[in-house]
This record gives structure tokens, sequence and C-alpha cells, in this order.
């Protein structure tokens, strides 16, 4: 029987599209910024077309077959002691969350802005904290659930791609050099979240919404972990951003640590 329901199981075979690329990827300022942060260069997206229908209840065989696929293995690269190198191992199993997103504008942040977190300026609040210390209000309500502002953006909201998107700006990577204003982590986060994320207009109501399935992945070998990094970081993830309309899918990635300090 066990064997029945493997020969039915779905299977996806995947192409590199070398082409897309995303303005995020190449618009100066963007780079300035991921370089401020400890970003640049350890930040990828890379692009695939895939060959079946695709519904997110599938969302663990789909991520599975990525990462056995052959042509993303031969593209497919982690990073050790600062050198992008390929996969040492075959993948056996992942692990694939389904993360909301269904936001269409910015609304979401707009209570960060009345709580306390900001001054009228828009200049972030500074903050004591035991470890850190150049700490300010809005890590503070990112990061650690006892701080008063933590609840400010809803429990529903903070598990929005949308959101999770803007934490990740926001702790960047291990030499972050962190803003004083939020302005430019709302900008970039609106920029990297349009260019990732697809939307349609409905004929009749008019009404725009997200088509795409975000997926949150992690790949492992016969010894564990494998993808991204074989070290869990709060700063290491994957994301597969899937387009079930035109059959592409976004490998959105970070790697933790020290990022490139030229263009």
């Amino acid at each position: 029987m066990a064997g029945e329901e493997r020969a039915f199981e779905q299977t996806f075979s995947f192409s590199p599209l070398p082409a897309k690329s995303f303005s995020f990827q190449q618009d100066k300022d963007t780079l300035v910024l991921l370089m401020k942060w400890s970003m640049l260069g350890r930040l990828s997206a890379q692009t695939y077309s895939f060959d079946s229908n695709f519904h997110p209840y599938s969302c663990e065989t789909f991520a599975l077959c990525f990462f056995k696929d052959p042509g993303v293995i031969l593209s497919l690269r982690n990073m050790e002691a600062g050198v992008w190198v390929p996969l040492e191992k075959p993948v056996v199993s992942v692990s694939a969350e389904l993360v909301p997103c269904t936001k269409i504008s910015m609304e979401l942040f707009d209570p960060i802005y009345s709580c306390g977190i900001l001054r009228p300026s828009g200049h972030v609040v500074k903050c004591f904290h035991d470890v850190y210390p150049d700490y300010d209000e809005l890590r503070q309500m990112l990061q650690e659930e006892d701080s008063e502002h933590y609840y400010v953006v809803g429990r529903m909201e903070r598990e929005e791609f949308l959101f999770c998107l803007f934490k990740h700006l926001c702790l960047g990577g291990e030499l972050c050099q962190y803003e004083d204003t939020i302005d430019p982590y709302i900008s970039t986060t609106k920029k990297m979240y349009k260019d990732l994320i697809s939307v349609q207009k409905d004929a009749e109501t008019k009404k725009i919404s997200v088509v795409s399935t975000v997926i949150k992945v992690t790949a492992f070998d016969e010894f564990g972990r494998c993808f991204p990094g074989t070290r869990e970081e709060e700063q290491t993830f994957a994301y597969l951003i899937v387009d079930p309309v035109k059959r592409n899918v976004t490998l959105f990635y970070h790697i933790y640590g020290m990022g490139k300090f030229t263009l």
C-alpha cells in the first residue's frame, strides 16, 4: 500500500531561470543599505520554473523535489568562511512551513508609528539592554516577547511574510550598522516584497490579492541540517516563493555572517 501511495505522489521538475533578476539586486541605493546591514553578498534570490500544478497542501513534497532536483543542486550554494560552496551531500529530508502572505499594502506597520517606538521625526527611540550596548525600541519589539510593544503589531500580522521580511532587514547580518530612522527599513521592505510577491486583480470586483505561496524551508542531508547553512541562526533563513500561475518559484535566502564591504 505504501508503495502504491508513493507511486501516485506528485513530483516536480525544475529549471533555473538565470535571466530572471530583481530590482533590489541591481538598485544601487538598496545595495548600499544591504552593505551597511552586513547582508550584501549573503542575501540571494534565484528563480526556477517548474512543470506541474502547485497546491499549498503539497508544499513539503514540492520542497523535497526542489532540493533533490539536479538543476537546482547545480545552482545551489551554501556559504562557508565567506565563500559560496556547493552542497556536499544529497538532501534526504526537508522542513517546510507555510508562511501567511496576504498583505498588499504597508498598513501592517502603521501601529509602530504611534506607540512610542519612534519619535515624531521617525527616529527610533534608544533603550538600555543588558547585552547589546546600542539597542533600541524597534529591535526590542521585534525580538523580545516581554517587550511592552511586542504585540503592537498583532500576533497574526507578525506571522505574515511582509513582517518577517521587515524583521530580517532590521536585524541584519553580523556587523550590521543599524539605522537611526525607520524609513530605510520600510522602503527596502516594500521594494523587496513588491519584487518577490505576485498579485492579481479580480476582473469583476477589481480587488487585488496575493497569488504567491511562501514556504519557509530547511534542508537536511544524512548528517543533519545542510541548507541554508549548517547552523541554526535566526538570521539564516530560506523561503520558497511560489507563483502557481506562472509556475515559477524563487529561492530567497540569507546566510548570517559578515557581508561584503564593497559594491
